[in-house]
């Protein structure tokens, strides 16, 4: 209703504001985001800005299944729903380019805002274009990656441990490697644990949004997969296309055709949930930010469950980011409110307090300080307390370390449509090779980036 006030209803609303008993209008701004547990957190930490401020907070979060198509759409069209607007890490570059998004230098520099004060990878996963200048779109807000889940009451069974022993000359123990990821695997696949089959590995094979690619990439990043040459820009054949990225698109079917449960040709984040809090499954691919969540679990949390970090490939050690940065809209009626909801989002004590929450800063205060959760703040990173405050924060904090993230053009969408197809046709449906797949992808990458005259 901000966008228009019938004549009527305006000449009320006059008439009202001049009554003795009126009250004065209280001040509103619009957070939109996912609707998932962080967001639940980010609500009631946001109860101190509005107590500090004066201002109210009203959220517009939809489930994920939808949430890029309601948000950019939103943007597109101009829309002034959304004052402050929690946008994929990929929405970047076509937000800044097409002026959807506030550019930030001048209101951080004004108000003491570091870019410094945040982990690395998250500033330029969340809030710069073009990438790697000091040109700031988002605060970063939200740090995840992905990372593995697995049953560490299954891994410390006698009976297990030393048929495992005996096979591999190693203790069953989160593996260190791809290779003993899937030999752990294959250990498990079709095993009766408790009376029920179980199977090795969840990993994410869905098909129509982002789901595959989000997956696969954990193992062509340690495979030696880049998206294009680093001495030149866009530069993908031999790169995309390398003998390592195809080795490391073969391991991802191998493990996919080896180690999954039955039926699990299009499934992503809540598949994965599913099949862990079941019991299906001895490991699982899933972003940390449901790890909070499943320890708490009553079935499969506590001492049931273990985490880990992607492990280490033939090339390196690597996984796909996440995450979120926090922008303003450039269509608000309420831009400065929403500039003062950053500067206090940006706040040391208010990002432990994210983390505290449930909610992953990225503020290297937060991210080492004891029972914090997923800060990308320096703060909250780097204080020794850290890696002990939750079961998971190790492992989060080595993830961070080492993120790789998808394009982050304005033609993001049709490069990950594109990667979607060719990798889901090799890996689930079983055409051609890996190298035909890759050298495929090549050619619609091409296309896209020539139309965009940037090749």
């Amino acid at each position: 209703m901000r966008k228009f006030l019938f004549a009527g209803v305006a000449t009320a609303m006059t008439l009202l504001a001049l009554a003795p008993e009126a009250k004065a209008q209280t001040k509103q701004l619009t957070l939109c985001w996912a609707a998932w547990d962080p967001a639940n957190a980010l609500v009631e930490l946001s109860k101190d800005f509005t107590a500090k401020s004066g201002i109210a907070m009203k959220f517009e979060f939809v489930p994920w299944t939808s949430f890029a198509d309601r948000f950019l759409n939103e943007l597109n069209s101009k829309g002034k729903l959304c004052d402050v607007l929690i946008g994929d890490s990929q929405w970047i570059g076509g937000s800044a380019e097409n002026g959807h998004y506030v550019k930030l230098n001048e209101f951080f520099d004004k108000n003491g805002i570091k870019m410094s004060d945040f982990m690395p990878a998250t500033v330029t996963g969340y809030s710069e274009w073009p990438k790697n200048t000091p040109n700031y779109y988002a605060l970063p807000a939200m740090g995840d990656a992905v990372g593995w889940t697995y049953r560490k009451d299954w891994f410390a069974k006698p009976e297990l441990r030393k048929e495992f022993k005996q096979k591999h000359g190693r203790e069953l123990a989160p593996p260190k490697t791809l290779a003993e990821l899937k030999e752990i695997a294959q250990f498990f696949q079709g095993r009766v644990i408790d009376g029920k089959t179980v199977y090795g590995a969840y990993i994410y094979t869905e098909r129509g949004s982002e789901g595959i690619t989000m997956g696969v990439t954990n193992a062509l990043y340690g495979y030696g997969f880049a998206y294009d040459n680093p001495k030149k820009p866009y530069q993908m054949q031999g790169v995309v296309n390398s003998p390592d990225a195809v080795k490391g698109l073969e391991f991802y079917k191998s493990l996919y055709d080896c180690c999954t449960a039955p039926g699990m040709t299009n499934a992503y984040m809540q598949e994965g949930l599913d099949a862990f809090k079941s019991g299906q499954v001895a490991m699982q691919m899933n972003w940390f930010a449901f790890f909070p969540g499943l320890y708490k679990d009553p079935n499969v949390g506590g001492e049931k469950i273990g985490f880990f970090a992607n492990p280490a490939g033939p090339k390196g050690r690597y996984t796909q980011l996440g995450g979120q940065g926090m922008s303003v809209v450039s269509y608000s009626e309420h831009r400065d409110d929403a500039l003062n909801y950053l500067k206090w989002f940006a706040q040391p004590d208010v990002q432990k307090r994210w983390w505290a929450l449930g909610g992953y800063s990225c503020h290297k205060a937060v991210l080492n300080d004891p029972g914090f959760g997923y800060s990308c703040h320096k703060a909250v990173l780097n204080d020794p307390g850290f890696p002990k405050s939750a079961p998971f924060a190790q492992d989060f904090l080595t993830s961070m370390g080492m993120v790789k993230d998808f394009w982050a053009e304005p033609s993001y969408a049709q490069l990950l449509l594109s990667m979607q197809k060719r990798v889901h046709d090799y890996v689930v449906a079983g055409k051609g090779t890996a190298k035909e797949a890759l050298d495929a992808l090549v050619i619609d990458w091409e296309k896209v980036f020539k139309e965009d005259g940037k090749i």
